[in-house]
């Protein structure tokens, strides 16, 4: 099987930290160009800089995926610098706030859904049009295994769920043009993102009643599934959601 990423360039957002900047390093190991997307300019140029390191191109763009007119920019700037886009990780994602269901309001709500659901469409959708004209390419979308069973930040919950099927909605579209789309669901990550969950004792006790393997896990251990669905390994792999969970969703 090819896990090779030589010869390819990927576009990853969120991708100055965490899974984002984890697998933004995995994939220039194994051979691809990178372009990293956030709001914060200098936190993006130290992993460009480390991309670079390991001799291959990076282009770092701050972008807020939630407005549109950033999102086209973006991936003007990476098909200019690059020529093409082979890989889209959308990892970018919010969560401003831990109320419950009867507490949120819609501000809340269209905090997180413009990032998290909105962003990834439109992003998608335009990346998706560069990918037509050269022939196909490969899609990445991060859920989480909170969109697979309810969890304690329920509007994220139901964001992450909606992306499955905006996975599922566009693979089916778009397999006639070569592009496959799928999704990755992690678990608990011992990231900044998720420190409101896994730094507090009672939320983590909770959560490990739920975790089989009864531990937080590093960024690292979500890039192989990256690099199986960036790459032709999985070739015959659309539409579909692969959990890195530690079993929390059994």
């Amino acid at each position: 099987m090819d896990f090779s990423l030589e010869g390819k360039v990927a576009l990853i957002t969120g991708g100055s930290r965490g899974i984002g900047e984890a697998t933004a390093l995995s994939f220039a190991r194994a051979g691809a160009d990178v372009a990293i997307a956030s709001r914060k300019l200098p936190a993006l140029e130290e992993v460009a800089g480390k991309i670079k390191e390991l001799g291959r191109r990076s282009l770092a763009v701050s972008a807020h995926v939630g407005r549109i007119e950033e999102i086209n920019n973006l991936v003007a700037r990476v098909k200019e610098e690059f020529g093409r886009i082979d890989i889209l990780v959308n990892n970018a994602g919010v969560n401003p706030s831990m109320a419950t269901a009867l507490e949120a309001d819609a501000r809340i709500w269209d905090a997180i859904m413009n990032i998290n659901l909105k962003g990834l469409f439109f992003l998608s959708q335009a990346v998706a049009r560069v990918m037509k004209e050269q022939g196909g390419g490969s899609i990445i979308n991060v859920t989480s295994a909170a969109g697979i069973r309810p969890h304690v930040v329920p509007i994220y919950s139901i964001s992450k769920s909606a992306i499955m099927m905006a996975t599922k909605v566009t693979a089916l579209e778009w397999a006639k043009y070569g592009i496959r789309v799928n999704a990755v669901a992690p678990g608990l990550v011992k990231t900044q993102f998720s420190e409101a969950l896994w730094n507090n004792e009672e939320i983590l006790n909770h959560l490990y009643d739920r975790i089989a393997m009864k531990r937080v896990a590093e960024p690292e251990e979500m890039v192989g599934a990256m690099i199986y669905l960036a790459s032709d390994a999985s070739s015959f792999v659309t539409g579909t959601t692969l959990s890195v969970d530690g079993g929390e969703t059994i």
